[in-house]
């Protein structure tokens, strides 16, 4: 295996992983806006939201 070569595979796999997590996200984003409204907020929002309101 030369430098040509390993450069290659470094490419491919990086190539690879950014497609792979672009269509992890594209399903996420389509399979949340769905019909099905349960009142439940995303992963980002939670308890701590709270806190910044006034007493």
């Amino acid at each position: 295996m030369n430098q040509n070569d390993l450069l290659f595979l470094v490419v491919f796999l990086i190539l690879l992983s950014s497609l792979t997590v672009f269509i992890v996200q594209f399903v996420r984003s389509r399979r949340g806006r769905g019909g099905s409204d349960d009142g439940r907020a995303g992963w980002w929002e939670g308890p701590w939201d709270d806190d910044d309101r006034k007493r």
